[in-house]
């Protein structure tokens, strides 16, 4: 970061101070952001539970907050209770500070938020970054300035203004060795006071020292400026005001584009977060946009400092700061095109989830994991557009029910349900896509434990599986069942139901989620009749389809089911083998549930042992996935059961005092230093 010394040792300053919030405000471009990054970074020590950023440009609708700042957190609850409520309980007894980026659009329900957190929260501070204050008594508001430079009267001074320091930096980047000395370093004095020290100003001017010199560059913004005057305001309403030399080097920067690049500069607004070369192709190309230029027109935009470029381990992707897509936005509305491209949108995004529904039971699930959560914030501003202004039910169930997969097998439970669920009242026309949404619906509330609302599932899906004759739905029928007989403790009935159930045939991609679901239950029946032969052999069958097929996440049930069955056999190592791999696979996919049984089974390999104190350590790490998640083991009595057991062999052990401070050790591992440990322990 260039310059900023004083404001942020000032904001450190605030933050370390009686009020627990502290708003940073100014105008759009002014580095508000890159401001609280640094301080956050500066103030990492001094927050025990970590320093937390809740990015809230993404989102269009206040109620989807709550989650956002969850999704944030190493939070996966798997209750039914109110958002808000488990942010609170999480909150309760931590010391933590939450950056709050981008809370201008949701400035009200900010405030609302963040005052309920703070009231559950005493260890809560809270840093926010937002063009207006969140309204919140008692909290520091910071403005912050576009970057000093000194007057005309002091040149040497303005040289090493921040500012200036600013557009040399970038100007080099662009044109080496254009501000090598103090000579070269006075030309853009001139410039950088023009663009008056606004960052995000100076740094699109910058992307123009390649064609144009700095005295062109800055005579062409004094045109500017000139035929703007004060009236011109790119987003009507704005609060506060766009900054003039803001509007005018976006302005300037939008006139010196191609039409083609201004055009998909319009069009990229329709994309929330990041986005891929892909969508952008399918979502904003046509007769006027040929696709294949696409690619070379984002080139272009990234190289003007339009869209950024970001490298990541799934591919390139792309994103536009805040300021440029409302811009680009408005421009969308102006050329009559924003209902279709948003349109467009969802529909790209349809089609993607149904891919990632089809491919996710096969070899390239990882990936898909990679991008599906990549692309979490288009998914969501898709299903907002379907269920609100869209209306269009087909989608909506459609989106809600193939992306089954990121809701129940990567940690997004509660945003699932609640997509979910909204569907599913708002269209409740039968369907194929209606079938499969109320089979995801009931296999979340499973997980939550929410026996009325399965219930209420079963008989819906019963009904539709009778009527289809349709195996595989007949066989998702029988996972929702199955597990709330179990759940109800009726082992046998919900035994004889997945019996009668072809869960080991393959029926096709739309339900093989639920199969090898009921799959994983019934051995794990057996394992809990003392069936451990039998669990064996069902277990090996189950890892081989899944073998033939290259998943993972089903897998790593297998896994752990014949990690299970192994320890009841007295086969220790094997044990040992099979419940770290399933913990491997379940920490590649941040499957907090996975996680939790996988160290869970692995306390209890080592508790069998007699090895007390890595058993003890193994379950404090353990824990740490149950708080996550809200419920301890899932509330299942055999593995609470298996829990109890397992402290108990380990406090016989080493006595309670030696093991309460290795379950204290593995309660304070970070949850990636433990799963290491877990991994890896001897």
């Amino acid at each position: 970061m260039v310059g900023r010394r004083t404001e942020l040792a000032e904001v450190v300053r605030l933050v370390k101070g009686p009020a627990r919030l502290v708003t940073l405000t100014g105008v759009g471009g002014v580095g508000k952001t890159r401001l609280a990054l640094e301080a956050a970074a500066r103030l990492r020590p001094a927050f025990w539970d970590g320093v937390w950023l809740v990015e809230l440009s993404p989102l269009s609708q206040g109620e989807a907050l709550p989650y956002a700042i969850v999704e944030a957190l190493p939070l996966v609850d798997q209750t039914t209770r109110p958002m808000l409520d488990v942010l609170a309980e999480y909150l309760a007894d931590r010391e933590l500070l939450l950056v709050l980026d981008t809370c201008e659009h949701l400035a009200d329900e900010c405030a609302l938020t963040v005052q309920a957190l703070m009231r559950a929260a005493p260890g809560l501070r809270i840093l926010a970054t937002s063009r207006r204050p969140l309204n919140v008594p008692g909290a520091e508001v910071l403005t912050v300035e576009p970057l000093p430079i000194p007057g005309p009267g002091d040149p040497a001074a303005a040289a090493e203004a921040d500012a200036v320091v600013l557009l040399a930096e970038r100007a080099a980047q662009r044109v080496p060795g254009l501000a090598a000395d103090a000579a070269g370093r006075a030309k853009l004095v001139g410039l950088a006071r023009r663009l008056e020290g606004l960052p995000l100003a100076i740094e699109l001017a910058a992307a123009r020292l390649r064609e144009l010199s700095v005295r062109e560059l800055t005579e062409r913004l004094d045109e500017r400026f000139a035929v703007l005057g004060d009236t011109d305001k790119v987003v009507p309403g704005a609060q506060p005001p766009w900054h003039q030399a803001l509007r005018t080097a976006i302005g300037w920067s939008h006139q010196l584009c191609s039409p083609a690049e201004r055009l998909l500069w319009a069009r990229l607004s329709v994309f929330a977060g990041t986005f891929d070369a892909e969508a952008a192709r399918m979502v904003c190309a046509d007769w006027h946009l040929p696709a294949d230029r696409i690619t070379g027109l984002l080139a272009a935009l990234v190289d003007k400092s339009i869209v950024t470029w970001q490298p990541t381990a799934g591919g390139e992707r792309y994103r536009m700061l805040d300021t440029l897509r409302e811009y680009g936005a408005d421009w969308l509305r102006r050329l009559g095109e924003a209902e279709e491209l948003r349109c467009r949108h969802r529909t790209h995004y349809r089609a993607l989830a149904l891919r990632a529904d089809a491919a996710w039971m096969g070899p390239d699930q990882l990936a898909w994991y990679e991008r599906a959560s990549a692309d979490h914030s288009n998914f969501r501003t898709a299903l907002d557009f379907c269920l609100g202004e869209g209306d269009d039910g087909d989608a909506a169930l459609e989106l809600a029910e193939a992306l089954w997969f990121l809701w129940l097998a990567c940690g997004l439970q509660h945003a699932g349900r609640h997509y979910l669920d909204r569907a599913l009242q708002q269209y409740p026309t039968p369907s194929p896509a209606r079938s499969k949404a109320v089979w995801a619906c009931g296999a979340i509330a499973l997980g939550q434990g929410d026996l009325d609302t399965v219930a209420v599932r079963t008989q819906e899906l019963r009904a539709d599986a009778e009527a289809s004759a349709d195996p595989a739905m007949l066989v998702a029928a029988a996972h929702l069942e199955g597990g709330y007989l179990g759940l109800s403790g009726q082992p046998a009935q919900a035994a004889a139901v997945f019996d009668a159930a072809p869960y080991t045939r393959d029926h096709g991609a739309a339900y093989s989620g639920a199969r090898f679901l009921v799959w994983t239950i019934r051995v794990f029946a057996h394992t809990n009749l003392g069936e451990f032969a039998q669990a064996a052999a069902a277990a090996d069958a189950m890892r081989a389809q899944c073998l033939t097929c290259g998943d993972r996440w089903a897998q790593a049930f297998a896994d752990y089911v014949r990690g299970l069955a192994a320890l009841g056999l007295g086969q220790l190592d094997e044990a040992t083998a099979y419940a770290r791999a399933s913990l491997q696979a379940k920490a590649l996919l941040r499957d907090s549930i996975g996680i939790g049984t996988s160290i869970d089974l692995l306390a209890s390999i080592t508790a069998a042992t007699g090895r007390g104190e890595p058993a003890a350590r193994l379950l404090g790490i353990g824990q740490q996935a149950w708080n996550a998640i809200g419920r301890n083991q899932l509330g299942v009595p055999e593995l609470l059961a298996a829990r109890k057991a397992c402290e108990r062999q380990a406090r016989d052990s080493i006595g309670d005092d030696a093991y309460e401070a290795a379950f204290r050790k593995g309660m304070e591992d970070s949850i990636d230093d433990g799963i290491t440990y877990a991994l890896h322990q001897t």
